[in-house]
């Protein structure tokens, strides 16, 4: 089902949001300002962005596969969710990083994708002494010989 979301932008000097190569999972977002980090320097880059998203929802933002080779940065809390609620007229969007080496981010560089996800249900937790499945073999097993 095709869900409307309303969109504000901060600066006309970053692309319009698009799906990259057609439908994707993923929507990238684009630095805001031209930024100039140290290694182990900590910024909130601003995207240029906000939102209304539909009731219900939540979008979750996260660094690009190229983010890390591109510019050197991580995302300090590795993925950002953001709630419907986080949706006045100057709530922008921001991706918070640390350089991992001296590096620049320009305007309009594809920094982060985002994607939005329904709230989990409400959840019931039903204690037991038994699961009843076979084990996999513990943490990390997976993929071993």
């Amino acid at each position: 089902m095709t869900k409307t979301i309303k969109i504000k932008y901060f600066t006309d000097k970053i692309e319009k949001l698009a799906y990259i190569g057609g439908k994707s999972d993923w929507v990238d977002l684009r630095s805001a300002e031209d930024v100039t980090l140290k290694k182990g320097e900590f910024k909130l880059i601003p995207l240029g962005i906000a939102m209304e998203l539909p009731k219900g929802y939540e979008a979750h933002v996260v660094p690009r596969s190229s983010t890390y080779k591109n510019f050197g940065v991580i995302q300090t809390n590795h993925m950002g969710v953001i709630d419907e609620t986080y949706c006045g007229d100057n709530d922008q969007w921001f991706m918070p990083v640390i350089a991992m080496r001296d590096t620049e981010i320009h305007v309009n560089d594809r920094i982060c994708q985002f994607r939005i996800m329904e709230h989990q249900p409400e959840l019931i937790f039903e204690e037991t002494e038994v699961l009843g499945h076979a084990d996999r073999g513990g943490h990390g097993s997976t993929g071993k010989a």
